[in-house]
């Protein structure tokens, strides 16, 4: 139960971090309020109810939101305009009456991050600050249990990364992270937390990993930005994604994935799990 044994809200419970909180606070005995824009994708949880409203609705967040006083925010799925939604998001929590923000940023988050949706976490925590609501951030690095979805038919793993290193952080880490900081959230107010795994890989070694774990062989390509975005051209994207798909490793070549923080063992009394891990389940 929560210090203050209130309701959370929780938003993403039909998603793979949201879910993964969501059941964990139900296994603990926390009551939830979950967000879903398809309530036939809510999950079924014990103590949970669910509300209908979707980040882009401000009406729907605010009946969805009130009498909450600690809503967990997890953020939007990639869109032209997330941060518009996030803005939306957050104002009527505000409205609502909601006293504390839990959000799920992103590590590095700064208005001139190289990867561009790292801008639209900070100016979501901007936006936060600036509507007065006590907030925790969990800065995730990016998800280790997603590396293998980067491998191409070829075994081959192709981005502008150069020599840089990536300190990414299990799904499951990320998810008792959050637990532990919803569970006791006054305890929070005002953190900042890098959430990453126990070190920080080159995407060689993280090629190396998973031929270790699988038995397929696979390896890391560099490509010259010129490369990178003419081997995604074909998948008839958006600008603003193959930008955000291409930064993810641009961010990775300056450097700036590969903080490695305690936060995940500080947090919830274990060591954040090793890519090995993540992937050898």
């Amino acid at each position: 139960m929560t210090s203050s044994g209130q309701l959370l809200g929780i938003t993403g419970s039909t998603g793979q971090l949201g879910g993964r909180i969501a059941r964990r606070l139900a296994d603990a005995g926390v009551p939830q309020r979950l967000l879903v824009r398809d309530p036939a994708r809510a999950p079924e949880l014990p103590g949970s109810t669910v509300a209908v409203a979707s980040y882009e609705d401000g009406p729907a967040v605010r009946g969805a939101l009130a009498g909450l006083s600690t809503v967990l925010m997890v953020s939007a799925a990639e869109h032209p305009d997330r941060l518009g939604q996030h803005r939306t998001f957050v104002d009527a929590a505000a409205d609502a009456g909601v006293e504390h923000l839990v959000y799920v940023s992103f590590l590095g988050a700064a208005p001139d991050a190289t990867f561009t949706l790292a801008r639209d976490h900070w100016a979501t925590e901007q936006h936060v600050r600036e509507r007065g609501l006590r907030a925790t951030f969990l800065r995730d690095s990016l998800y280790a249990d997603s590396f293998p979805e980067l491998t191409g038919e070829d075994g081959v793993i192709r981005g502008p990364a150069g020599d840089g290193r990536v300190s990414a952080v299990a799904r499951d880490d990320i998810a008792d992270a959050a637990v532990a900081v919803l569970q006791d959230p006054a305890a929070h107010a005002g953190a900042t937390y890098d959430l990453t795994g126990p070190a920080a890989l080159t995407l060689t070694e993280v090629a190396e990993t998973i031929s270790a774990l699988t038995g397929r062989p696979v390896s890391y390509a560099p490509e010259t930005l010129a490369e990178a975005y003419a081997s995604r051209a074909s998948y008839g994207a958006p600008q603003w994604q193959v930008d955000a798909w291409v930064s993810t490793y641009t961010a990775i070549a300056a450097g700036e994935m590969a903080a490695v923080s305690t936060a995940v063992a500080d947090l919830t009394g274990q060591p954040a799990r090793t890519l090995a891990q993540v992937l050898g389940r």
